[in-house]
């Protein structure tokens, strides 16, 4: 026993895994070949055997018939148990529980120093996991007064008497200890700090209430303010659409009217050169059915007949003057005044297109350029003419 207490410094876990479960040997038992188990693993091994009677060893693969009764190797049990025990210890002081940067050391460690986790009010030291046990075990220093380490242990300390800072002083609005209320400050409104804390962690709380609610009405201010923004780039947008749409509405009548009175026009100057076309396909008709007669007239053999219709045939042509030997009859003016009439339309909507250009560009110009001004104090949002503040300055 005391040669596995002398030499389990030198072993290593890697010595006492089990092969089955690569774990740590629970419960070791060894078979008859010296390879050890633990006691679960190797009967679980061999259940499965049980059928063909043979039983080997995982490790070795040597056989084994009938099956090996297994007792607990209690030496070995021991050493993975003194083994376990080094390991906790090992993993209680990892490189964590040293102070590094930044943590407070302990006052009570030597060499390497550990990490510190309580200080002691009375005491006026840090202690370290380790050095804190007395004070948790001690009667006598149960009673002091544990608070976590702070690396601002020298603010806590005075600097004039090396007491704990505890008594806060109303008349100077400082932080004393005992020393100094019984020295500079006899006589003045002091108080524990905890007590004065809690007075003012109730001011503290009407403070953060206060603010709260300040940034409730800034934040509803912030909503106001862009719901007013929204309100005039869509009111402004919609403003400027509804006219465009009247404009355009007004101008579609305004077509209309030019259409229908066009037309009109068509109609009046088309009526002459219609009822001319009628004349003309009238006297056509006529001519075709003379032509018709006087050829009938050319075959006939009855002479009496022929000169009594060739007489009157000639009467009835010569009565009435074609329509284009007419004196108030010219083809010219009607292309002419066609044409005159075409020219005078495209001229006219030409001149009127440009000066409806010329007068939006110009109307679009005079358009106020918009300024924005923010009341920050009242919250709310005008707006004014850019050329109105030209005409001030």
């Amino acid at each position: 026993m005391a040669e596995a207490s002398i030499s389990v410094d030198q072993l290593s876990e890697d010595q006492f895994i089990c092969p089955v479960c690569l774990d740590l040997l629970k419960d070791p038992v060894t078979v008859p070949c010296g390879h050890s188990f633990c006691k679960v693993c190797i009967n679980g091994c061999w259940d499965q055997e049980d059928q063909k009677g043979l039983y080997s060893c995982p490790q070795c693969r040597d056989t084994f018939t009938p099956r090996p009764v297994l007792r607990r190797n209690n030496m070995l049990a021991e050493v993975v148990e003194k083994l376990k025990k080094k390991t906790e210890v090992q993993a209680a002081s990892p490189d964590h529980c040293y102070a590094g940067p930044g943590d407070v050391e302990c006052d009570f460690c030597t060499g390497r120093k550990h990490k510190a986790i309580k200080l002691c009010l009375v005491c006026v030291a840090s202690y370290c996991e380790i050095h804190l046990k007395p004070h948790l075990e001690v009667p006598a220093l149960k009673k002091h007064t544990l608070t976590e380490a702070s690396a601002k242990l020298q603010e806590k300390i005075c600097s004039e008497h090396n007491k704990l800072i505890e008594i806060f002083c109303r008349t100077d609005q400082t932080c004393i200890c005992y020393m100094c209320m019984m020295d500079k400050h006899k006589g003045h409104d002091t108080v524990t700090a905890s007590g004065e804390r809690t007075e003012k962690q109730s001011e503290l709380k009407k403070q953060q209430m206060k603010s709260q609610q300040r940034i409730q009405e800034k934040q509803k201010k912030v909503q106001e303010l862009k719901q007013a923004v929204n309100t005039i780039k869509v009111s402004t947008v919609e403003d400027s659409e509804k006219i465009f749409t009247k404009m355009i509405s007004f101008m579609e009548k305004r077509r209309s009217e030019v259409k229908e009175m066009i037309r009109a026009q068509e109609e009046a100057e088309l009526s002459r050169p219609e009822r001319l076309l009628e004349e003309l396909e009238q006297e056509i008709t006529d001519l075709q059915r003379r032509v018709t007669e006087l050829e009938q007239l050319s075959h006939t053999h009855d002479h009496i007949h022929f000169l009594q219709s060739f007489q009157s045939l000639c009467v009835s042509a010569g009565h009435q003057p074609p329509l284009i030997k007419r004196p108030d009859f010219h083809m010219s003016s009607i292309t002419v005044h066609q044409h005159h009439f075409s020219d005078g339309m495209r001229k006219y909507f030409s001149d009127l297109k440009k000066k409806l250009e010329e007068f939006c560009e110009e109307e679009f110009n005079k358009i106020p350029a918009q300024g924005v001004y923010v009341d920050h104090s009242a919250g709310t949002l005008s707006f004014y003419s850019v050329s109105d503040t030209m005409k001030l300055l």
